[in-house]
């Protein structure tokens, strides 16, 4: 959970009040800190809040052991934030801190360490070391502490049963739904299909995998819960938040949705706008294709996904930001397979799920996949429509980002796919993270370049616009016929993107043999020449100085 600064001003008073307990830490750290130390303490108080059954634990800087807020300077220059990727170098589990806050309380600055607990059945670790507070100190993990952290293992929150709750904390029309959903997975006989029907809803409900004997689980109130049943998560509320950001990145719009999250899915989905996108597959075509900006399949198969996947003792809610060209998903927890190059590798199988139980009872309702096929299949289907890959941002540990575009981001990468229906899953991930001007190794490149899908000097590179794929078949085209000024346009951009700017007779220079033989030099800068005047017409190109001198650059 991350808190105001209003909220936490008010916790931390609470906790001067009650001082230092196994979960609360306060040191006075006026100018600095040693990074070894806050590593211990990161272990200590994260095993401790585990044990407690605590949501967090804190390290704050700036208050005295008499209780007086003295404030701290550690790190006021900045690099604040940094530690964040910092203590992951030292800890198991790429843990890291949840949140770092700064604030002013008695016009002095205070530093508040948000500490995640450690992993149901893994204690914390410094640098292989386990800690833990006694009294005041630190110290080594106990075994008693150490047995009662892996006593924990198969523990599974969403399987956990609901003290109290009954299937009158169900939504109908979500149990409805999901009887319908479970009915249709099973794609049974007419003679079973209509023994399912006959079944009551706890029966059918305990069949999916929602409840257990008839009980209600952690699964069955975030899936189907009605919203006056929150009050089972004790202040925590399973919602997905949906806003809508203008042209200048200004929120215009939002909106919640909260439990049954079975029928959330398709509210949020409709609220998404997904027009229909026009462009040119290929170069040998005239006529537009048109697609919706987002895959129905992939929008949903990522919603599910952040609802399947994310670590509701982190208390966060599922964010859906939509922008004018792109949206964005965030839901708290890390990502399990740590990389997303370790998902499409063939066979691949996550080590564990972080929620079993809600992810089988999702699958039986149609929501998602559990055979690690999510993340390739999503990725195949951007790559059918030589659409940009989905954008996983693993930054923060404890977060997931997902980012699907809604438009072609270079033109070059788009034909490039529709020339090359046969490149792997792998080559179109480096080319897309290429469009993206990211970096791959040299040895990817070295792969790609071979292939001729890639240009430029490492690692300034981009992706090339294969002509013998697109239109070339035969040299004798270039050579009689020239080629289509759509080709010639994009080959001045990639020029352009290059070069920084270039003249007339400069990029006349780069095209030399694409033009048709009986041209001479003249012809052929009168073509480049014309060709940039329609291109700056279209906003594409524009030109500074005049004659022979003009130079030409990409519009920003």
């Amino acid at each position: 959970m991350i808190y105001t600064e209003h909220q936490l001003k008010e916790m931390i008073i609470e906790m001067i009040d009650n001082f230092e307990n196994e979960v609360v830490e306060f040191k006075e750290a006026r100018t600095n800190y040693s990074f070894k130390d806050i590593g211990k303490y990161f272990s200590a108080l994260g095993n401790e809040a585990n044990i407690r059954g605590k949501r967090e634990g804190w390290l704050i800087f700036g208050v005295a052991n008499n209780k007086d807020i003295v404030g701290t300077s550690y790190r006021n220059d900045g690099g604040l934030q940094n530690l964040k990727k910092e203590i992951v170098g030292g800890t198991n589990e790429r843990l890291t801190f949840m949140e770092i806050y700064e604030l002013k309380m008695d016009d002095k600055r205070i530093v508040a360490f948000q500490i995640p607990p450690a992993f149901r059945g893994i204690p914390t670790t410094w640098q292989g070391a386990a800690y833990a507070r006694e009294d005041e100190n630190l110290c080594p993990l106990p075994m008693d502490k150490v047995d009662l952290i892996r006593s924990q293992i198969g523990f599974d929150w969403s399987k956990e049963i609901v003290p109290g709750a009954s299937l009158q904390d169900l939504d109908d029309e979500a149990i409805a739904y999901a009887r319908k959903l479970f009915i249709k997975k099973q794609n049974a006989e007419k003679r079973t299909s209509e023994l399912l029907e006959r079944m009551g809803d706890a029966e059918i409900l305990n069949k999916a995998g929602i409840l257990i004997n008839g009980q209600v689980t952690n699964t069955a109130l975030i899936l189907l819960g009605k919203q006056e049943s929150m009050h089972y998560f004790d202040g925590f509320i399973p919602r997905i938040t949906w806003t809508l950001y203008s042209g200048d990145g200004k929120p215009k719009a939002y909106e919640h949705f909260d439990m049954p999250l079975l029928l959330a899915v398709d509210k949020v989905y409709a609220k998404i706008r997904n027009e229909k996108y026009r462009y040119l597959p290929g170069q040998q075509s005239l006529f537009p294709d048109e697609v919706y900006q987002y895959e129905p399949d992939v929008l949903k198969e990522v919603l599910n996904n952040c609802i399947a996947h994310s670590n509701y003792q982190l208390r966060g809610k599922i964010n859906v930001e939509e922008f004018e060209d792109r949206l964005v998903f965030i839901n708290e927890g890390n990502f399990i397979p740590e990389t997303i190059e370790r998902t499409l590798e063939e066979g691949y199988k996550p080590p564990y799920y972080r929620n079993t139980f809600l992810c089988h009872a999702m699958v039986n309702l149609y929501m998602i996949d559990t055979n690690s096929m999510g993340i390739p299949m999503m990725y195949q289907i951007q790559r059918d429509k030589c659409f940009p890959l989905p954008s996983y941002d693993l930054t923060d540990i404890n977060r997931v980002k997902v980012t699907l575009y809604g438009k072609i981001l270079d033109r070059n990468y788009t034909e490039l796919l529709h020339a090359n229906g046969n490149l792997d899953l792998r080559k179109v991930f480096l080319l897309d993270l290429i469009q993206k001007k990211e970096t791959i190794s040299k040895a990817d490149y070295l792969t790609l370049k071979k292939e001729k899908l890639v240009e430029g000097r490492y690692p300034h590179i981009y992706v090339s616009y294969n002509v013998a794929n697109l239109v070339g078949h035969k040299e004798d085209y270039v050579l009689n016929r020239g080629l289509k000024n759509d080709v010639y346009r994009q080959m001045i951009l990639n020029a352009l993107e290059t070069m920084g700017e270039a003249t007339v007779l400069e990029l006349r220079t780069v095209l030399v043999g694409t033009f048709p033989s009986h041209m001479d030099e003249k012809q052929q800068s009168r073509k480049v020449s014309n060709i940039l005047q329609v291109m700056k017409k279209e906003g594409m190109v524009e030109v500074h100085g005049t004659a022979h001198g003009a130079r030409w650059k990409k519009t920003n």
